[in-house]
């Protein structure tokens, strides 16, 4: 994947297909510690231990039909190679939160790309989802809320 928002919208597209009725979209960005940090958070369906622990596997997918699964791998390659991490909780009805860390000043670094887009991809795809987007970067603040 090009860009951060695009490993976004296939991680909110999963919680999506979880049966989520809202994904909440963090971006904390520190300047002065040069990390990004990206939260995705769903009221999903979530997922067991066993499921958590294999989730970063290529090779393992929920969806019928597909022998593969790279969303998550995908974004966890994407923050190690800028010596960051990924974080998934998850526990069985209550939903997950998926947490990626980069080095923003690594030159592996992918642009964050269009989040206006991929918002509104979210929200025309599924109108029946609440998504709410926090930005974080210094003193700028930015919140929507799709309910409101």
């Amino acid at each position: 994947m090009e860009d951060l928002s695009l490993h976004i919208l296939d991680i909110a597209e999963n919680a999506i297909r979880a049966k989520a009725k809202n994904v909440i979209i963090s971006v904390f960005e520190d300047e002065e510690s040069e990390k990004l940090t990206v939260c995705i958070e769903d009221d999903g369906e979530g997922m067991d231990e066993v499921m958590v622990e294999r989730v970063l596997d290529p090779f393992f997918t929920t969806k019928s039909g597909k022998k593969v699964g790279l969303g998550l791998s995908l974004l966890c390659q994407a923050a190690k190679q800028t010596e960051g991490e990924l974080k998934v909780k998850s526990q069985k009805g209550k939903g997950t939160k998926v947490t990626a860390v980069f080095k923003t000043g690594h030159a592996d670094m992918k642009p964050m790309g269009n989040m206006v887009d991929t918002l509104a991809v979210l929200m025309a795809g599924n109108p029946s989802v609440r998504f709410v987007y926090n930005y974080e970067k210094g003193e700028e603040r930015i919140h929507f809320d799709s309910s409101k």
